[in-house]
């Protein structure tokens, strides 16, 4: 179920690349097309929205979106590495002005003591300028989720 605030905060985004005349695209693991659609839940999306690509398998991460190998069995999926080069390869992909990623630990197993559940890497891009943060999620597995794309929707505003 797609969250009301974060619906809300979409509509903000549409409103805002649609005035600039921009493009977004997303990179998704851990929320699973969530943050995509989460926007296209809003009228007017298809005027901004180039695209998604749920990469939930490294497989996916390094052959579709060019996370580099190393990367992946250096530092892991759950990395700043990774959620840069997934937002970049999604821009790339898609020919997009702009783009979010999200790559994490949503529960309610498979975290470790470096990276416990609720770990989360957003990254977002304008221009091929990139940021990313790590986040800490408290919640369920579904909480977890919708803290992400309110992040990710909140960063792309913030960088807009």
């Amino acid at each position: 179920m797609i969250c009301s605030e974060n619906v809300k905060k979409a509509e903000r985004l549409v409103e805002i690349l649609s005035k600039r005349g921009l493009k977004v695209s997303f990179a998704e693991s851990c929320t699973g097309g969530l943050l995509g659609a989460t926007l296209t839940s809003v009228s007017g999306a298809s005027g901004v929205f180039d695209g998604s690509i749920v990469s939930y398998a490294n497989e996916v991460k390094n052959q579709k979106l060019g996370v580099d190998e190393n990367v992946l069995a250096t530092v892991g999926a759950v990395s700043e590495e990774c959620a840069r080069q997934m937002v970049l390869g999604v821009c790339r992909m898609f020919s997009s002005d702009c783009g979010a990623a999200i790559t994490g630990i949503a529960g309610p197993s498979g975290g470790t003591p470096e990276k416990p559940v609720g770990t989360v890497y957003i990254s977002v891009s304008l221009h091929g300028n990139v940021r990313v943060e790590r986040c800490l999620f408290l919640g369920d597995r579904n909480g977890v989720r919708d803290q992400s794309v309110a992040k990710a929707i909140d960063m792309l505003l913030e960088m807009l």
